[in-house]
């Protein structure tokens, strides 16, 4: 029986790869080992990671599915830094799925909870930098929609 990280890191490193296939084996493994080990914090985690293989797919509805009950088992258990992790990924789903106001909503939760357990720089510029960019997406398609007599010219 390998080791939980080892598992970890090798579904990291093949769905970084491409192997999709050989990514998802692996995670599911790994989330074998964990319901034997009945750790739930490394059960949730592995989760995690299946999701954002299963996200890599193309098989969106099944990762929102997955990432949501993750962010509730976190939330219901209070742990925070792993919650931020899932809303900021079920946000890249979302996103993916072109579904730009719940990717806003959770990529702003996921601003709200990192600021709350004092996450590292690049992990909260992460979330800030996804804020903003759909935030203009939304404003930018919003202004599309709107009749031209409705909009602000602005004489250059």
């Amino acid at each position: 029986m390998r080791s939980l990280s080892a598992l970890a890191e090798r579904t990291s490193l093949l769905r970084l790869l491409g192997r999709l296939d050989e990514a998802f084996e692996v995670a599911n493994e790994a989330l074998r080992l964990t319901r034997f080990t009945g750790d739930r914090k490394d059960n949730v985690t592995a989760r995690l990671r299946r999701a954002q293989v299963l996200q890599f797919q193309g098989k969106l509805p099944e990762a929102e599915s997955e990432m949501t009950a993750v962010i509730e088992d976190a939330a219901t258990h209070e742990w925070t830094r792993i919650e931020a992790f899932a809303r900021q990924h079920r946000g890249k789903v979302h996103f993916d799925a072109g579904d730009l106001a719940s990717a806003l909503i959770d990529f702003k939760a996921a601003v709200f909870l990192r600021e709350k357990h004092n996450a590292p720089a690049d992990q909260m510029e992460a979330s800030l930098t996804s804020v903003l960019v759909v935030e203009s997406m939304l404003a930018e398609s919003m202004m599309q929609t709107l009749p031209i007599s409705g909009r602000i010219v602005r004489d250059s």
